[in-house]
């Protein structure tokens, strides 16, 4: 890969980090609230459980993101953690942290149980 596509992807995920950060560390919305009123207490239970989950998903976009700024510093983006072939700039463009091809990425979502396990190792020792 060129220096200038390696640049222009550094510039993509750093700016997608920065977002992600801040967002990251605003937690207001797993603050809890008590009310006397019985559904406003379910109603707040449920934002909560919402923010937690976007907060858990921002935040392994987070470590993905970084993950993928590694790569670059190491010289290995834009190569599948897996099969170890070339990423398609087209996956690149629409997912610049992706650290799998289409096809291996389609294993991962399908796959269960040990398989999952294995996929879940790669991302770990990449982060």
């Amino acid at each position: 890969m060129k220096k200038s596509e390696l640049s222009k992807y550094r510039n993509v995920l750093k700016t997608k980090q920065a977002e992600l950060a801040q967002v990251v560390r605003n937690r207001d919305g797993i603050a809890i609230e008590k009310s006397p009123d019985a559904f406003d207490e379910v109603q707040y239970a449920a934002e909560r459980e919402l923010a937690i989950h976007n907060l858990d998903r921002d935040s392994n976009l987070l470590r993905s993101v970084r993950a993928a700024l590694r790569r670059i510093e190491e010289g290995s983006f834009a190569v599948c953690l897996h099969c170890e072939e070339d990423i398609s700039p087209k996956r690149l463009a629409a997912v610049p942290w992706t650290a799998f091809c289409i096809e291996c990425q389609e294993i991962v979502d399908r796959s269960q149980g040990d398989h999952r396990d294995d996929f879940d190792e790669l991302l770990i020792n990449a982060a």
